[in-house]
């Protein structure tokens, strides 16, 4: 049975580091609960329930930085809700066109989005880059705090 767990734990990881990306998996969330069920089955013997406390922190933080960042580069530009939305819808189709449509689709959604709601296509433009910098300042974020969970936890399992 603990062996199952631990696949599992070490599974909801793997798939939350990867989730740091996709759009479409919470990649925060899985690491988290991927650590939490870790420590649970030792007993929060080598990984102590204030880690978990610690971790559980940084994954809020990490959620709230990722929305942060983005609503900053939208507002930044004075993006309308259309504009956000696009950047949205851009970065879910992203998924499907390989890594360069995961980067730049948000761009292309934002800018379309704002397009369409101001007819401004150097506005649109503009409102795009924004929206687009902040994703990728949110994901940066996101990314870190991923890998200083993975390493704290590492460091809490291994020493």
């Amino acid at each position: 049975m603990n062996t199952a767990l631990w696949i599992a734990a070490i599974a909801m990881i793997v798939v939350g580091i990867a989730g740091t990306v996709l759009p479409a998996l919470p990649g925060l969330v899985l690491v988290f609960g991927g650590i939490a069920l870790a420590a649970w089955i030792d007993d929060f013997t080598r990984i102590s329930a204030w880690t978990v406390g610690g971790l559980a922190v940084l994954t809020l933080i990490g959620i709230a930085a990722e929305y942060v960042a983005a609503a900053l580069g939208a507002k930044k530009a004075g993006a309308s809700k259309l504009a956000v939305v696009g950047a949205a819808i851009g970065t879910v189709a992203g998924v499907f066109t390989g890594f360069v449509g995961l980067v730049f689709m948000p761009l292309a959604g934002a800018a379309l989005g704002e397009l369409i709601a101001q007819r401004d296509l150097w506005r649109a433009g503009k409102v795009g880059v924004a929206t687009w910098l902040g994703l990728l300042v949110g994901t940066a974020v996101k990314v870190a705090i991923v890998f200083t969970m993975v390493g704290v936890f590492a460091v809490a399992l291994l020493v």
